[in-house]
């Protein structure tokens, strides 16, 4: 079967369910949110562990959402999933001049400032009006930095920041000792804030870096866990000197 037939496979799959499931019948765009969301983190929990059979399958799932959500939209006369296509086409095209037409670009920033400058060409009143106000704040944070360097609103160098890191601990520490809990938290806020920012300047994803470091402090716990019960006891009856013996031991294994 080609991939032009499964494609046509899944639409034909997907209007049968719509017209004799009962629960594809009561799905609309507000129901089917949150689910597409949940679908959205299992790829990104798969990406991050690198797993590329469950990375198919996730896509394959959002894949049925965009065509469960063009459905829905085609129902209510809205649009279709060939209207949905053919807009992301014409969209990469027309960000794309240095491609399909004769502008000259030299490297990829220059690519990512004239993407940022069309689609202020296109109503957008500001660079970082495309930032959706739902994403995670770690994430969020990420996706404003880089907008904002696209008009050159950025630090020279990685020390800069590092010294920016420097100073929003000091303020942190000083807001601990005589301010009030709304200044400690804005001060902590500025210390994630220069953080996630140094990240850009080393290449790192902060948001794949802390969930990594969550998935190893789960691994080792876990362990911790069963090294206690094999000794007859849990986490719960140790004090904290024995508990960090087990947390030693787990970290000294092969990972």
């Amino acid at each position: 079967m080609s991939y032009a037939q499964s494609f046509e496979r899944l639409q034909n799959i997907l209007a049968e369910l719509r017209e004799k499931c009962p629960w594809d019948k009561k799905q609309t765009i507000h129901s089917l949110r949150i689910q597409t969301i949940e679908e959205l983190y299992e790829l990104a929990d798969a990406i991050t562990d690198e797993d590329w059979k469950g990375i198919r399958e996730e896509l394959g799932d959002l894949l049925l959402h965009i065509v469960f959500y063009s459905r829905i939209g085609q129902e209510q006369g809205q649009f279709a999933i060939g209207d949905v296509i053919e807009s992301v086409c014409n969209k990469l095209v027309a960000r794309h001049p240095h491609i399909y037409a004769q502008v000259k670009v030299e490297d990829e920033a220059q690519v990512k400032q004239n993407w940022e400058q069309l689609k202020l060409k296109e109503g957008r009143k500001s660079v970082l009006s495309g930032v959706p106000t739902a994403l995670p704040a770690m994430v969020k944070a990420l996706r404003l930095q880089d907008k904002a360097r696209q008009v050159g609103f950025e630090w020279d160098n990685k020390e800069q920041v590092f010294e920016k890191i420097e100073e929003e601990l000091l303020e942190l520490k000083e807001a601990i000792e005589v301010k009030t809990q709304n200044d400690i938290e804005e001060e902590f806020g500025d210390l994630m804030f220069s953080m996630v920012n140094y990240a850009r300047f080393i290449h790192v994803d902060p948001e794949n870096a802390l969930e990594r470091t969550n998935k190893k402090f789960k691994s080792r716990f876990e362990q911790m866990e069963l090294l206690a019960e094999a000794g007859g006891r849990s986490l719960h009856q140790m004090t904290l000197a024995e508990m960090d013996a087990l947390w030693n031991e787990v970290k000294r294994k092969p990972a």
